[in-house]
């Protein structure tokens, strides 16, 4: 299944519009849910980048810090055509901190800097706010008001984004070149590129399959919960409030990122994964073989914090924040065809 063929869950927009006609158009601001301490041997340093990916970002900080590479963290790459509020850490062990005068780029600038104990790791936020402004919009501005309010209100699917999936979903391509013992000398990160790419392919079939039959936001039996806010997750107990707490938004049904072992739903829900996991099962042996163990991810996402003003009569903008491997193109892609 093309990424352009999944099922929408509130129907194909017939609003049309125009996201990031202009790198300000799609702003995002990481969050993390701790104080950090203001000392240690890490300098964590608040950046704001504008048309700049976040490697190339690293790389010229390790410059002007004076370090390798590998001694910078961040939390995860972030678009390039946008405006990114992000964070970066520093090993900078019984170094006097860099000057921020000396970090001179029109397209960057260092906000804020503070230091502490530990290394910034992959995934380490609470989630990303976003500003985004829809332009030149076209339709029923009733419809897609409406459609904010179901969002608001119910969430989107949990989709992964196309971006996961490389240009021309070149990913999946390098994927199966990867399972077919044809790529045998990759760098550690292209190779969890393809492999993430895959294992999130698996994941959206089965969420599509969950919005066609229209149960992507309601239990089923035998589901695998996952709590709204927490990664935690577990199997339907038989309680009798599981349901009506899916209703309530508290907990939400999840679908498997396939790995070794058996999957941990039951009856129907794993009926429903196994109908769409038994027509890949290559891709389902080779990550089995790799040795990644089974995890689970919400099938739905519910933006917090959401808000939109009409900007003029045919621009709309929209903030949200969404917990962190989220993705905002999802949320814009159930309000507009952009």
């Amino acid at each position: 299944m093309h990424f352009l063929t999944l099922p929408y869950a509130y129907g194909e927009p017939t609003i049309t519009a125009k996201l990031k006609s202009q790198n300000q158009d799609f702003i995002v601001e990481e969050q993390i849910a701790f104080e950090l301490s203001g000392e240690g041997e890490h300098l964590w340093v608040w950046l704001e980048k504008d048309g700049e990916n976040t490697d190339w970002v690293a790389q010229q900080l390790a410059k002007w810090a004076g370090i390798k590479l590998r001694d910078i963290g961040y939390a995860g790459l972030k678009d390039r055509h946008a405006v990114t509020r992000q964070w970066f850490s520093l090993y900078l062990p019984g170094k006097a901190d860099p000057d921020p005068q000396h970090f001179n780029f029109d397209s960057m600038r260092i906000l804020k800097t503070t230091r502490h104990q530990r290394k910034l790791q992959t995934g380490g936020l609470s989630g990303n706010r976003f500003i985004l402004a829809l332009r030149d919009v076209t339709g029923d501005k009733i419809e897609l008001e409406s459609r904010l309010k179901q969002i608001q209100q119910q969430g989107v699917p949990n989709y992964f984004g196309e971006q996961r999936f490389g240009r021309n979903e070149n990913n999946l391509v390098m994927a199966q070149r990867l399972f077919d013992g044809e790529l045998t000398r990759l760098k550690p990160a292209q190779r969890s590129l393809y492999i993430s790419a895959a294992r999130s392919y698996l994941f959206n079939l089965i969420v599509a399959k969950r919005v066609e039959q229209a149960c992507w936001n309601k239990a089923v039996g035998g589901d695998v919960f996952q709590l709204e806010g927490s990664d935690k997750w577990f199997v339907d107990d038989g309680s009798v409030d599981l349901a009506q707490r899916v209703v309530d938004l508290d907990i939400h049904p999840t679908a498997p990122l396939v790995g070794a072992g058996d999957l941990p739903s039951q009856h129907q829900a794993k009926q429903l994964e196994q109908s769409v996991l038994d027509h890949n099962q290559a891709w389902m042996s080779g990550l089995a073989d790799i040795g990644l163990k089974q995890d689970r991810r919400a099938l739905r996402v519910l933006p917090q914090e959401m808000a939109w003003q009409w900007l003029d009569a045919d621009s709309v903008q929209i903030s949200f924040t969404l917990r962190p491997g989220s993705y905002a193109t999802m949320v814009i892609r159930e309000s507009a065809k952009v």
